[in-house]
C-alpha cells in the first residue's frame, strides 16, 4: 500500500502540471517534468487520469443521472451544446493519459527490459483513443503528441474507421507481445500490480468489446474480431472480478466524480427515473446500494439526516423538465429546502469519496460474450450462462463500495424475475439492458453500448429548446461536438474532419453507429 501511495503522489504532482494545459496546441508542448521521470510513474498517472467525469453528457444521455438545471449544468439533460462539458473528454484524455502514455512508449521502445511496460502502455493508449473515437468520431491519432518531438501543434484528424483499425492492431500485437518471463513493473501498475496474464485478459477483453462495436455495420468483421479475442492460445478474456480494471481511490486521493456529486453539486443531481423504474420493476437487489432518499439532500453526508434506502420508496427524476416545470411532472414529490425529494446516489456506497472507478469489467465481458453467442459469433459457450454470470459479477462488485454482500438467494431470486429470466426471443434486449446496469458510473461505455445496441429502449427527452439535430437522430445525442478552442486554433484540420463525417452536430453518428 505504501508503494501504491508513492506512485499516486507522483501522479498527483504530474496532474498538477498537466492541469495548466488549456488547448490542443498546448497539449503538444514538450512536458519537461515528464521527461525527467521514470516511465513507470508516468504509467501510473496515465491510469489514474483515465477515470474521467462523464456525467454531464454521457450519464444523462443513458438516463441514469439527471438535473433540472440549465446554465452551466445544461448538457445531456436538455440535449444542447455546452462547450465546457462537451470538451471534457477531449481535454482530459489528451492532456492526461495520452500525453503520458506517449511518453512511456517513447521511453521504453526497443528496451527488452521494459517490454511489458511498453506493451501495457500500448494497450491502454488504444483504450484511450477508442474512448475518444466513440465520443467525437474523427480525432487526432497519427499526429497526436507530435509537438513533443516535431513542434507540430496542429495535428491532422484521422478518419475514425481508420483509427479503429489501428486500435484493433494495437490490442492484438501488444497483448501477444506481453511476456510473463520478463520484468514485472509491480505496484506502478495500478490495475494488476504488473501481472502479465491479467493484462493479456484485459487486452483480449478490449478486443472483444471492439469487435462488438461492429454489430450494426459489419457483422462479419464483428465475428472475425470476436473469434480473434477468444482464441485460447492468446490468453483468453477476463475470468472473474479479479480481472476488473479499476482505480481504487482513498481518503487522500479521492474519486473526482464522487467529489463533485458530494460537494457543490449534491443538491443538483438525482438518479434518472428510467433507471430507478427498471431496477424497481425487476426487484433488483442492487437498488438499495445505488439509490437513497436523504432527509436533507442539500446537506453534506454528515448532516444529510436519515438515509432511506427502501426500494419501494425510491423515485427517479423524470427528464424533459426544468427547475420550474418539474413541479408539473407526474407524481411530483416536492422539495426539501433547495433540493427535491427524488432519489440520489447513495453517498455511503456507490458515490462514496473513495469509491472505485471501474473502466473494464468481467461483468461487461460476460454480457458481451452472451450477445456474441446469441448472434452466432461463438463456436462454443452458452448465452444464458454468460448472461447470468455477468449479472452476478456486477452484483458482487458492490463489495468494493463497502456494501454488505448481495446474498446467493437474492441473486437467484433476481435471475428468476419475469423480465430478467433468460429468454432466447428477447435475449438481445435483456443482455443489453443488463449491460446498461452493469455500466452504471462507466457512463462513456454505457452510452457507446446504448448507441450500438439500441437498448435499453429509452424515451427521447424532447426538451423544448434542444439542439435541432437531435430530431433527425432518433431523439438522442449521437456524439459530442469538438471543443470550440480546437475549431478555432486547428480550424483547417477540424473542418476537414467535419466534412468527412458529414457534420459537427450532436446528431451526427460515429462510423460504427450507422446501420447498413
Amino acid at each position: 500500500m505504501k508503494k501504491i501511495l508513492m506512485f499516486l503522489l507522483a501522479a498527483t504532482l504530474l496532474s498538477m502540471n498537466s492541469a495548466c494545459d488549456k488547448d490542443f496546441k498546448e497539449i503538444n508542448i514538450n512536458p519537461s517534468l515528464a521527461n525527467d521521470l521514470d516511465p513507470a510513474y508516468l504509467f501510473s498517472n496515465a491510469q489514474r487520469l483515465s477515470a474521467i467525469a462523464a456525467y454531464h453528457y454521457q450519464g444523462e444521455i443513458v438516463q441514469q443521472i439527471n438535473t433540472p438545471y440549465g446554465g452551466l449544468l445544461a448538457a445531456g439533460n436538455r440535449n444542447i451544446i455546452n462547450d465546457q462539458h462537451a470538451s471534457e473528454a477531449f481535454n482530459t484524455i489528451y492532456t492526461g493519459p495520452i500525453r503520458y502514455l506517449i511518453e512511456v512508449i517513447n521511453k521504453t521502445a526497443g528496451n527488452p527490459d521494459q517490454s511489458n511496460l511498453y506493451n501495457m502502455a500500448r494497450i491502454w493508449k488504444a483504450y484511450c483513443f477508442q474512448l475518444l473515437v466513440d465520443t467525437y468520431g474523427d480525432i487526432p491519432y497519427t499526429e497526436a503528441g507530435l509537438g513533443y518531438t516535431e513542434a507540430d501543434y496542429l495535428p491532422k484528424y484521422d478518419a475514425s474507421a481508420g483509427v479503429y483499425e489501428a486500435i484493433i492492431q494495437e490490442y492484438k500485437e501488444a497483448t501477444d507481445a506481453l511476456d510473463p518471463a520478463k520484468m514485472n513493473i509491480g505496484t506502478a501498475d495500478l490495475f494488476y500490480g504488473g501481472t502479465v496474464d491479467r493484462w493479456k485478459r484485459l487486452g483480449n477483453s478490449l478486443l472483444l468489446r471492439t469487435g462488438m462495436r461492429f454489430t450494426k455495420t459489419d457483422e462479419e468483421k464483428a465475428r472475425t474480431i470476436v473469434t480473434l479475442a477468444m482464441d485460447p492460445t492468446r490468453g483468453g478474456v477476463m475470468t472473474s472480478n479479479d480481472d476488473n480494471a479499476f482505480i481504487q481511490f482513498n481518503a487522500v486521493y479521492t474519486n473526482g466524480t464522487s467529489n463533485a456529486l458530494l460537494g457543490g453539486e449534491r443538491a443538483n443531481y438525482y438518479i434518472g427515473s428510467p433507471f430507478i423504474e427498471f431496477l424497481k420493476s425487476n426487484n433488483d437487489p442492487r437498488l438499495r446500494y445505488i439509490a437513497v432518499k436523504y432527509d436533507v439532500p442539500a446537506n453534506p453526508l454528515a448532516t444529510a439526516g436519515a438515509a432511506n434506502t427502501n426500494p419501494a420508496e425510491q423515485q427517479g427524476m423524470p427528464y424533459g423538465y426544468d427547475e420550474s416545470s418539474i413541479a408539473s411532472a407526474p407524481d411530483y414529490p416536492g422539495k426539501i429546502g433547495a433540493a427535491w425529494k427524488y432519489s440520489q446516489f447513495n453517498r455511503a456506497t456507490v458515490m462514496r469519496i473513495d469509491a472505485p472507478e471501474y473502466l473494464v469489467t468481467f461483468s461487461q465481458t460476460q454480457l458481451l460474450l452472451a450477445e456474441a453467442t446469441v448472434r452466432g459469433y461463438m463456436s462454443s459457450g452458452n448465452a444464458e450462462e454468460y448472461y447470468e454470470s455477468g449479472i452476478k459479477a456486477h452484483m458482487e462488485q458492490t463489495a468494493l463500495y463497502g456494501s454488505a454482500d448481495i446474498s446467493t438467494a437474492e441473486k437467484e431470486s433476481y435471475l428468476n424475475e419475469t423480465n430478467v429470466s433468460f429468454n432466447s426471443e428477447s435475449a438481445l434486449q435483456q443482455i443489453n439492458e443488463q449491460y446498461w446496469v452493469s455500466s452504471f458510473r462507466s457512463w462513456s461505455e454505457a452510452w457507446a453500448n446504448f448507441r450500438r445496441s439500441n437498448y435499453p429502449q429509452l424515451k427521447p427527452v424532447n426538451f423544448p429548446s434542444q439542439d435541432p439535430s437531435i430530431a433527425s437522430a432518433g431523439g438522442f445525442i449521437k456524439r459530442l461536438v469538438y471543443p470550440l478552442r480546437e475549431t478555432s486554433v486547428n480550424s483547417v484540420n477540424v473542418q476537414e474532419a467535419i466534412s468527412r463525417m458529414g457534420g459537427n452536430s450532436l446528431g451526427t453518428s460515429v462510423f460504427w453507429d450507422r446501420a447498413n
